[in-house]
C-alpha cells in the first residue's frame, strides 16, 4: 500500500530541549490516526515539520513521496490548527473561496465543503459575527478543498458542541473513506476511541505506542471489569463466587486479567436466574494512554 506520510528517525532540539527523537510514523491512505501526547510531548513540533516550517536535525520525511514545504507537498496536504483566525470583515464563502484558488480547487469545492459543514445557510454572512464553534467549522471548510491526500487535525473539535462533534467526526469518516489519510492530534480522548484507526502516542519526544487499539488494549494488559446484574436475594453468593464490590445492592463488579475473561463469562453463564445481565468494559484509552504515559501510577513517575 502507498504511504502518504512517512516519517523516519525524526529528531529535532531546540537548544537543551529534544523535542522529537527518532520518530517513525506512516499514515497510510484512507487512514485515521490519533496522536495523542502531554503538552510538550512533540505533536506540535512534529505537525510543524510535516508542514514544512521547521526541518528535522536527523531523518526524513515525505508527503507522496514529496518534501515538506514543496509545491506538491503544500497542495496534498491541508492543515486545521486549534485556534482559527480568519478576517472578519470577509464572509464564509469568501474564505473557502481564497484557499479554493491557493489550492487550485474547481470553485463548486467551495459550496460543497460549506454544504458538508452545515454552513451554507450563514455562507454570506462575515466572519466576525461567527461563534467559535462556526469559525472551527469554516476552519475543516478551508481544509476539505482541494481534495487533500493528507488531512492534519489540531484539537479540531475545540469549541464544538457534543452534536457538532458527532457531527464532525461523521465527516472525517466520510473524508477517510474516499482515501484522505487523516493524522488527528486531541486531548479529548473519549471521543475518539471509536473514531480511528490506529492511537500513537508521543512521550517526552518519543513515540512509545503505534497500533490500532486493541492491539494496545492487549500489549498493555490492562484489567477488563466484569459486572453482573443479580437480584436482592442472590447478590450476596455473586459476591462471594467472584469477589469485587457490590454495587447498588443488586451488582457485582470485579477485575480480571485478558486471559482470565473467557473462564469468568463461562463460570458467569453458569448463574443461571442468578444473573440477569453482564457488562463487560476493556481498557479505555484513558486507561491505555495513561499506561504508556506513566511509568508508575503509585509514585505518579514519567516513563
Amino acid at each position: 500500500m502507498t504511504i502518504v506520510l512517512r516519517t523516519k528517525n525524526i529528531s529535532k532540539d531546540f537548544k537543551a530541549v529534544q523535542a522529537l527523537k527518532a520518530v517513525s510514523l506512516d499514515v497510510s491512505p484512507g487512514e485515521r490516526v490519533a496522536l495523542l501526547g502531554h503538552n510538550g510531548a512533540g505533536k506540535t513540533t512534529l505537525f510543524r515539520i510535516i508542514l514544512g516550517f521547521l526541518r528535522p536535525d536527523v531523518g526524513v520525511v515525505t508527503i507522496d513521496g514529496n518534501a515538506p514545504g514543496s509545491a506538491a507537498a503544500r497542495r496534498d496536504v491541508s492543515y486545521l490548527p486549534e485556534n482559527v483566525a480568519f478576517p472578519k470583515v470577509l464572509t464564509g464563502r469568501e474564505i473557502v473561496s481564497f484557499y479554493a484558488k491557493l489550492k487550485s480547487a474547481e470553485p463548486a469545492q467551495v459550496a460543497v465543503a460549506l454544504d458538508k459543514v452545515d454552513l451554507a445557510e450563514d455562507a454570506d454572512r462575515r466572519c466576525g459575527t461567527y461563534s467559535k464553534g462556526m469559525l472551527q467549522r469554516l476552519g475543516l471548510a478551508q481544509a476539505l478543498v482541494g481534495s487533500p491526500k493528507l488531512l492534519l487535525l489540531d484539537e479540531p473539535t475545540s469549541g464544538l458542541d457534543p452534536l457538532s462533534r458527532r457531527r464532525f467526526y461523521e465527516l472525517i469518516s466520510n473524508v477517510s473513506r474516499n482515501g484522505t489519510a487523516v493524522l488527528l492530534s486531541s486531548h479529548g480522548l473519549s471521543e475518539l476511541e471509536a473514531k480511528t484507526d490506529r492511537v500513537a502516542i508521543l512521550r517526552k519526544g518519543e513515540l512509545v505506542a503505534n497500533a490500532p487499539l486493541a492491539e494496545l488494549q492487549h500489549s498493555a494488559n490492562l484489567p477488563i471489569r466484569i459486572r453482573i446484574r443479580s437480584n436482592a436475594d442472590d447478590v450476596e453468593s455473586v459476591h462471594q463466587q467472584f469477589g469485587g464490590q457490590r454495587i447498588n445492592g443488586t451488582s457485582v463488579e470485579f477485575n480480571c486479567t485478558q486471559r482470565e475473561k473467557m473462564e469468568r463469562l463461562s463460570a458467569i453463564a453458569q448463574l443461571g436466574d442468578a444473573a440477569s445481565d453482564v457488562d463487560v468494559s476493556p481498557p479505555s484509552l484513558d486507561e491505555i494512554y495513561r499506561h504508556f504515559t506513566i511509568e508508575d501510577p503509585e509514585q505518579g513517575g514519567v516513563r
